[in-house]
């Protein structure tokens, strides 16, 4: 699921007067200081413009920072699902090669041993 790219969820971190929130484009998480609330800063991961939402409840910047991580993992295990079946599709490739050339060899086998079976037929002939 791509993350949203409306005001991300944010909380004020207790005692701190920081605010918690991800980036909307990539789904970093940051910390900033809570005069920042409102303002558009460049993400430092992606690059892109991402507004500083206001704060909101505590368990709402955990319930976003959790959908953030989770997308995270998401896009992880879906970029180790594609690097693994190319692996496999790799392999495939390799193998159905090796089942070519062993047929090859076979075939190859199989008249190198019938032209010397004719040899030895006509050698035992004389």
């Amino acid at each position: 699921m791509p993350p949203s790219h409306s005001a991300p969820a944010s909380a004020v971190q207790p005692g701190t007067g920081d605010i918690v929130f991800a980036c909307t484009h990539c789904s970093t998480s940051f910390v900033v200081d809570a005069a920042a609330a409102g303002h558009t800063l460049p993400c430092q991961k992606c690059g892109k413009p991402t507004v500083v939402p206001n704060a909101v409840p505590e368990t709402a910047a955990g319930d976003a920072i959790r959908v953030s991580e989770v997308q995270h993992q998401l896009r992880e295990n879906d970029s180790q699902r594609t690097e693994i079946t190319s692996y496999i599709n790799q392999h495939s490739i390799q193998l159905h090669r090796w089942q070519l050339r062993l047929k090859d060899l076979n075939d190859r086998k199989a008249r190198l041993e019938e032209e010397l079976g004719s040899i030895n037929s006509s050698s035992s002939k004389s």
